[in-house]
């Protein structure tokens, strides 16, 4: 005798879909029982309604709102059937998009914070000469913790609140002319360097492409005083002139981290040949 009713457990098991599952399907009519136990309210399926499972199993799957196949399934036009397909490819070629973003930060962020943990750091000034790097920023003066965090929140805010790995991305500058006189202390901006595609939103800006006198120390922002000295001594030795803002970024902080031995902040100043 072949079996033509099954109950909402022996569905479940079948095509691995929880009971729970089945039963909010119900519930919202996308897949009703054939019958229910007026006495005690079992749900059975028949066999002709497994392939319908599996069509709504198969779309679920691609990653269609049940709204959509519910609505397929009470039409069931295959022309429509074919631009709900179509519509979700492009919705998925977005989705790879921007995880192709995100695998690209990770790598960045794995790749820079593995170099500095892998090195001995002699924590000496040296020129490096650096691409065009594109930021999103806001310029206000920032002299304490509090007024920091404050700023980020309102940087976030200028991004529209996209989810970012800002670990590692986000920075401070010190004025020009607060590094001519040694104020190493005040900031003058926060920003955070842009790995994303931009909106029409979004208003960026630019750290120039060139060369650069850079310290890495092992500490955050609070030490950074002595380097910045550093720094400006190199630069003057190496016959060299501030031409611009600094930049300071701490690469590996507490929330990378509790051992603040491995805490890592890097400075750079851009500068130019005396003539």
């Amino acid at each position: 005798m072949i079996k033509d009713r099954f109950s909402i457990g022996e569905m479940s098991k079948l095509h691995n879909i929880p009971v729970k599952t089945l039963r909010y399907y119900d519930e919202i009519g996308l897949f009703k029982p054939m019958e229910v136990d007026g006495n005690n309210s079992y749900r059975y399926y028949s066999i002709e309604q497994f392939e319908k499972l599996n069509t709504i199993k198969y779309l679920k799957f691609l990653g269609l709102p049940l709204k959509e196949i519910q609505r397929h399934l009470e039409i069931r036009d295959a022309g429509l059937f074919l631009e709900l397909l179509k519509n979700q490819r492009e919705t998925t070629q977005t989705i790879i998009e921007q995880l192709e973003l995100v695998k690209n930060q990770f790598h960045n962020r794995i790749e820079e914070i593995e170099g500095f943990l892998n090195r001995e750091l002699i924590e000496e000034p040296i020129m490096k000469t650096l691409p065009l790097r594109m930021i999103v920023s806001l310029h206000e003066p920032i002299s304490s913790e509090y007024e920091w965090e404050l700023a980020l929140r309102r940087l976030v805010e200028k991004t529209n609140g996209n989810p970012m790995l800002f670990i590692g991305r986000v920075g401070l500058t010190v004025s020009q002319e607060n590094l001519r006189i040694n104020k190493f202390d005040e900031y003058n901006s926060v920003f955070i360097l842009w790995e994303e595609p931009l909106d029409e939103m979004q208003r960026v800006s630019y750290l120039r492409e060139g060369d650069y006198a850079c310290i890495h120390y092992r500490g955050n922002h609070s030490i950074s005083k002595e380097y910045y000295e550093r720094l400006m001594q190199f630069i003057d030795d190496a016959g060299y002139e501030i031409e611009g803002d600094s930049i300071e970024r701490t690469v590996i902080n507490q929330y990378i981290t509790c051992d603040k031995s491995k805490y890592i902040t890097e400075i750079q100043i851009p500068v130019k040949k005396t003539d």
